[in-house]
């Protein structure tokens, strides 16, 4: 016996099935590939904040140490110091809105958003 041809609605249902599945598959690549980006972008600047954050920490205690020695007083060497973080929180209180949300929210965005080589080459086929 003759096998039957699937009709054309049967072809076009499996082709349209098979799309969908592929543009899903497709979709869940690029979050994956968006959200390793976001992640391994987080770890970078965590371990550079730490790194920063004790770089910082020693130099401040050298700071202290020195204008110690410098006005005569622990108390004021160390004030100095103090004082200058505070100011130095202040800028960035105030700075934040303007430029630091701003640029966080311009890189995560740059980073869902950005095309890749492949995207690149697909649009200058057309």
């Amino acid at each position: 016996m003759e096998e039957q041809q699937p009709s054309f609605f049967e072809e076009t249902q499996e082709l349209v099935e098979e799309y969908v599945g592929n543009r899903l598959q497709l979709f869940k690549l690029q979050t994956a590939e968006k959200s390793a980006k976001l992640v391994s972008l987080l770890l970078t600047v965590l371990v550079m904040a730490l790194l920063c954050f004790f770089i910082l920490l020693f130099l401040s205690i050298t700071a202290g140490y020195f204008l110690a020695q410098k006005t005569g007083s622990l108390f004021t060497g160390f004030g100095i110091v103090a004082v200058f973080y505070v100011l130095l929180l202040a800028i960035v209180l105030y700075l934040r809105k303007r430029v630091i949300d701003k640029y966080i929210s311009n890189t995560v965005v740059r980073i869902f958003f950005d095309t890749t080589a492949d995207d690149d080459d697909s649009d200058e086929k057309k």
